[in-house]
């Protein structure tokens, strides 16, 4: 195998991505389909998976298929498995993306609920997945892979965006320390730390951000960019290539890394 073979994942890999029918989860699935690869994904949204049976239906394609899923409920997480099984018959790789931008507020603001959700979500959901996983996992062909999203939050302190910050760390702390424990069955597990990406979801975080601060939208920005040693955003299309090198055999000796895919953010 050249060095250029090994930059392409194996064919077929059977691969579930949670959060996965819109955003960062939905770019990264249709990577994967481009590979070669049979993706499931869940969604909490109907409403995303709805478009994405649309999409796949208007291309004559449907190569993901889906399941309407809750990541933080226990039992949705059973029936997304129990469709893994039905749709793809095992697992080669898990990418571990849901995650929600938790609330914006000093911390004596916070709602505890808001709290809990994020926490639920962000860092619980994760490990129930994992932990469901790892059995397939154990009987993938070229060794199984587990894929967390972190974020540069979870390298950096965030002010106000504790409850966001906070789990993004644990993301880094549970990928560290499944890598260990995991690389003896020949699973690896490494991190994804986005930075600034482009989309719907940025905005309402830098207008969230704005507001606490009494800041105009465009403001808020400049100063978003400006920590940023490349001065632009990250596309979902860069996170979604790191996730198939990390997949592909020339990642093959890549375990219990956090990767930021954040063109150098410098402080958040």
């Amino acid at each position: 195998m050249t060095v250029l073979q090994m930059l392409k994942p194996h064919a077929g890999l059977r691969v579930l991505i949670t959060g996965g029918a819109s955003g960062i989860g939905l770019v990264i699935a249709r990577a994967f389909v481009e590979t070669g690869a049979r993706v499931h994904v869940c969604d909490a949204s109907a409403e995303a998976i709805d478009a994405l049976a649309q999409s796949q239906a208007n291309a004559g394609s449907a190569r993901i298929s889906a399941t309407l899923a809750d990541v933080s409920d226990r039992d949705a997480v059973e029936r997304v498995f129990a469709d893994v099984q039905k749709e793809l018959g095992g697992l080669d790789v898990l990418v571990n993306n849901a995650g929600i931008a938790g609330p914006t507020g000093g911390i004596e603001e916070l709602d505890v609920k808001e709290w809990e959700t994020t926490v639920d979500v962000n860092l619980n959901a994760q490990f129930y997945f994992a932990r469901r996983a790892v059995p397939l996992l154990r009987y993938a062909q070229h060794g199984g892979t587990i894929i967390a999203l972190s974020s540069v939050a979870g390298r950096l302190g965030y002010a106000f965006r504790t409850p966001y910050s906070a789990t993004k760390w644990a993301v880094v702390g549970l990928t560290r320390s499944l890598a260990i424990e995991l690389g003896p069955s020949n699973i690896r597990v490494n991190a994804i730390q986005p930075g600034i990406v482009k989309g719907p979801r940025i905005e309402r975080v830098i207008a969230a951000r704005a507001a606490q601060l009494n800041l105009s939208y465009e403001e808020m920005e400049k100063q978003y960019l400006e920590k940023i040693s490349l001065r632009r955003m990250t596309t979902p299309e860069e996170v979604a290539a790191t996730a198939l090198f990390l997949c592909s055999p020339a990642g093959s000796g890549i375990s219990g890394q956090a990767i930021s895919v954040c063109g150098n953010v410098e402080v958040l």
